[in-house]
């Protein structure tokens, strides 16, 4: 499976001065991860939505495996395409079983109920990312963490090859971050599937990422290894922060560490 988007431009009117995205291009392929950076209000979000066909490319597209996502029927997408928004959105107060069942909805009919093949891969996704002890507490009740988790397994229920999440790691600790990244890492790299995700943290995408897309204010972009995208020049012009970055070893592991020093003025 892969997932492509070639010279995508976006703009929330038809004036091409306004555009929210310039010319945007990434290939990921399954059993990769791509990890998306910018500034606040760059439009990472927008991005994932644009590529998803949640928002109409004003030019350009995105594919999968050669195929143009604009001609495809909507419920074939959605079963090979998987979107985790962020857990602060409000979602109601459903049982957590219930709300991964919601990862079932490409698969029935209208008015369907869902049978049981669908119950089971509901528990075999709460099962994969250890949280089917929470299958009967309520959704409202749950901590951010959890929550987000939650959302993973609504995800999996639907048997995707492609998974795209908007910021999974915000707004979590330091254990709870770890338990997202680590939980994508696994699907990508054990499960074969392919990984997107928005990120504030380009340590994160460091460390778990093998792509990297860089959104600058202009609406333009920079896609490729992450080693090679995510540098102390590129990331300073981004983010007018000048920053270093350091190789850390720990238990026989090289990590690098990205530190901002300063506002660049």
């Amino acid at each position: 499976m892969i997932f492509e988007v070639k010279n995508g431009s976006f703009s929330y009117v038809d004036e091409n001065k306004n555009q929210v995205l310039r010319d945007i291009n990434y290939r990921v392929k399954e059993g990769e991860i791509l990890a998306i950076l910018g500034r606040n209000g760059v439009g990472k979000t927008t991005l994932l939505r644009a590529s998803m066909g949640m928002l109409a490319w004003k030019s350009g597209g995105s594919f999968l495996n050669g195929e143009a996502i604009r001609g495809m029927n909507r419920s074939d997408l959605w079963k090979k395409i998987a979107y985790v928004p962020q857990a602060k959105n409000s979602f109601g107060n459903f049982l957590v079983e219930d709300m991964v069942l919601f990862g079932r909805s490409a698969y029935l009919k209208p008015w369907q109920q869902p049978g049981r093949i669908d119950r089971e891969l509901v528990e075999d996704a709460l099962e994969q990312v250890g949280i089917l002890h929470l299958k009967k507490r309520m959704w409202n009740k749950l901590s951010g963490g959890e929550q987000q988790m939650v959302l993973i397994a609504r995800a999996l229920a639907g048997t995707p090859q492609i998974i795209i999440l908007d910021e999974p790691e915000s707004n979590l600790d330091f254990k709870n971050q770890l338990i997202i990244l680590q939980m994508i890492q696994k699907l990508a790299h054990e499960k074969n599937l392919c990984c997107i995700f928005n990120t504030h943290y380009p340590t994160h995408a460091l460390q778990y990422a093998d792509k990297g897309l860089l959104l600058s204010n202009d609406g333009s972009s920079m896609f490729g290894e992450c080693e090679t995208v995510i540098t102390k020049e590129k990331l300073e012009k981004i983010f007018e922060v000048k920053v270093e970055i350091h190789e850390v070893e720990a238990e026989g592991k090289r990590y690098l560490e990205v530190l901002p020093i300063e506002i660049i003025k």
